[in-house]
C-alpha cells in the first residue's frame, strides 16, 4: 500500500512538473553574454556582394547565397553552383539597389516555388516567383518568372528588400519609406501606400495573390489591406523566431539611432513610429512628439556605435548552447554585433558581444538553426561560434 501511495505521489509530482514546463515562457532561459566569447569563423567564401543567406527548408541542408548584381548561388556540400541569374533584370547601381531578398515556399520540397525581391532597371521594387528546374535541384528555371507585386520607388535608397514566409504560411514583404531623408515623400504615416510598411500576402490563392482575411486593415478605409505593420523607415532585415513565431524587425535609422522592433506572434497592426520617432527618441518634432498608439523598439544604439543595422535571428540551434534564446544583430558600418534577450522578469536587455570589423550585410540561418553572417565587401560567409 505504501509503495502504491508513493508511486501516486511521484506521478502527481511528475504531472505538475510537466505542466510547469509547459507554461514556462520560451524566453525564460539563462542567456548570459559574460559566459562566452563570440567568434566569427569563415565558413564559405568567393561570393560577390552577398545580400542574403537562406536555407531552402527542404531537408537538403543547402544554403543559397544572394548576390547584389542579380545572381543566386547554392552551396551543396563542398560545391558552389549558380542557381539563378537574373542580372539582366536587376538594377544594382545604387548602394541599396539590386537583388535583395529570397524566400522559399514552405512546401518547396514538393512544389519547387521560391520568391525574390529586387530593384529592376527602372529602380522600382519587384517581387517575383520562380520555380526550380525539373532536371536539376541546384538549378532554377528562369522561364517560370511570374510577377507578384511591383512597387514604384521614388528614390534609389530605402528599398527594404527582405521577404520571408511566416509560421502562418503567408509571405511577409518589407518596404522602406521611398528614400531621401527624414521621410521626404511622407509615406511612413500614410495608409494608402505600401511604402514604409510590412506586408502580408497569400501567394497560394488569388491572381497574383490574395489578402489574408485576418490582416489588421482589411476593412479600414484609407489603409491598404496588404499592410501588416507600418511606420517603418527601412526594414532591411527581419526574421521569425522559429520557437515562438515572434517577428524581429531591424529598422535602419536616420541620423542618430538604429532600432530593433519585436512583434508578438500573430499580432499585426503595429505602428513603429517613423517618422514621429527615431528609435526611442522624438524625430518630428524633436521634443514633445505624440507617442500614443506607437510601438517602441526593444533595443537601439546610437551612431557612435554604427550607422545601419542589419537584423539577424534568434539562435535556436544545438551546436552553440550558450547562444540559445538570444537575438543577434549587427551594424553594416562598424561591424559590431549585439545580442538582445529577455531577462528573468521578461524585460529586454541588449549588449555588444563582438566587434568583427566587417561590413555586415546580412545574417543567415540554416535548417538546423545555426547562424551565419555575411560580409558585403569580402564576400565571405562566417559562422557564429561561442567559445
Amino acid at each position: 500500500m505504501r509503495h502504491r501511495l508513493r508511486f501516486r505521489r511521484l506521478r502527481v509530482l511528475s504531472i505538475l512538473l510537466v505542466l510547469l514546463l509547459a507554461v514556462t515562457p520560451v524566453w525564460a532561459q539563462s542567456f548570459d553574454p559574460s559566459t562566452f566569447a563570440l567568434r566569427l569563423v569563415p565558413a564559405f567564401s568567393g561570393f560577390r556582394e552577398p545580400t542574403d543567406v537562406v536555407a531552402a527548408g527542404d531537408g537538403s541542408d543547402r544554403l543559397f547565397v544572394v548576390e547584389k548584381a542579380g545572381r543566386i548561388r547554392v552551396i551543396d556540400g563542398p560545391a558552389t553552383r549558380l542557381f539563378l541569374d537574373i542580372s539582366g533584370l536587376v538594377g544594382s547601381q545604387g548602394s541599396e539597389q539590386g537583388l535583395l531578398g529570397l524566400a522559399f515556399h514552405p512546401s518547396y520540397a514538393d512544389n519547387g516555388r521560391f520568391f525574390v525581391n529586387y530593384t529592376d532597371t527602372n529602380g522600382d521594387s519587384m517581387v517575383a516567383e520562380y520555380h526550380v528546374s525539373a532536371d536539376d535541384p541546384n538549378v532554377a528555371d528562369p522561364t517560370t518568372a511570374r510577377q507578384i507585386l511591383s512597387q514604384p520607388q521614388p528614390a534609389a535608397n530605402h528599398n527594404g528588400g527582405n521577404l520571408m514566409f511566416g509560421p502562418d504560411g503567408y509571405l511577409y514583404i518589407g518596404f522602406g519609406d521611398g528614400g531621401g531623408g527624414g521621410d521626404t515623400f511622407g509615406n511612413s504615416q500614410r495608409g494608402d501606400t505600401l511604402l514604409a510598411k510590412m506586408l502580408r500576402i497569400d501567394v497560394d490563392h488569388g491572381d497574383p495573390y490574395a489578402i489574408p482575411p485576418d490582416n489588421p486593415f482589411v476593412n479600414t478605409p484609407g489603409m491598404r489591406p496588404e499592410i501588416w505593420a507600418w511606420g517603418l523607415r527601412n526594414p532591411w532585415r527581419y526574421s521569425f523566431d522559429r520557437a515562438t513565431g515572434d517577428l524581429y524587425i531591424a529598422d535602419v535609422g536616420q541620423d542618430a539611432y538604429e532600432e530593433v522592433d519585436v512583434q508578438p506572434a500573430g499580432q499585426g497592426g503595429q505602428n513603429y513610429g517613423w517618422n514621429i520617432m527615431e528609435g526611442l527618441h522624438c524625430f518630428q518634432p524633436r521634443a514633445g512628439c505624440q507617442q500614443a498608439g506607437l510601438t517602441l523598439p526593444i533595443a537601439e544604439y546610437d551612431h557612435g556605435q554604427g550607422c545601419s543595422v542589419s537584423g539577424g535571428y534568434v539562435y535556436r540551434g544545438s551546436q552553440q548552447p550558450l547562444l540559445a534564446g538570444a537575438y543577434f544583430y549587427g551594424d553594416y558600418c562598424s561591424g559590431r554585433l549585439w545580442a538582445a534577450w529577455r531577462d528573468d522578469d521578461g524585460g529586454w536587455r541588449s549588449q555588444q558581444v563582438a566587434d568583427s570589423g566587417l561590413q555586415i550585410s546580412t545574417f543567415g540561418e540554416d535548417e538546423a538553426g545555426e547562424l551565419f553572417v555575411a560580409s558585403l565587401t569580402s564576400g565571405t560567409i562566417y559562422r557564429l561560434v561561442a567559445t
